[in-house]
């Protein structure tokens, strides 16, 4: 994001300054700075009804925080997300799909005795 470009005095040769004193770059760091320690969570719900008949809910809930304040409040879905892990998802199911497959042989064998 770009910070507007005030206009310069032409008498002065100045720019004028942001509204509020001081830099607005500074100003927006220690906001976004204070966000991400602390959490800010925006929550919303958009409901399209025709005829008192409910046709569409859409649920939003954003959170915005750091990943640690994020662990503090025990969010950590993206260290168990298989589009988001190293390992990719199809070599766990195929692990999986094997152990199973093994575990009913067994179970068959078993059977057959």
């Amino acid at each position: 994001m770009t910070e507007p470009v005030l206009p310069v005095n032409r008498t002065t040769g100045s720019r004028p300054q942001a509204p509020g004193g001081g830099s607005t770059g500074a100003n927006l760091a220690d906001i976004l700075e204070r966000v991400l320690d602390k959490g800010i969570v925006i929550a919303g719900d958009i409901q399209v009804n025709l005829l008192d008949i409910e046709l569409l809910t859409i649920k939003l809930r954003l959170l915005v925080a750091s990943v640690d304040k994020a662990k503090e409040m025990g969010i950590d879905w993206w260290e168990h997300d298989p589009a988001l892990t190293s390992t990719p998802a199809s070599a766990k199911l195929e692990s999986e799909n094997r152990e199973l497959r093994e575990k009913v042989a067994r179970l068959e064998g078993s059977e057959r005795e």
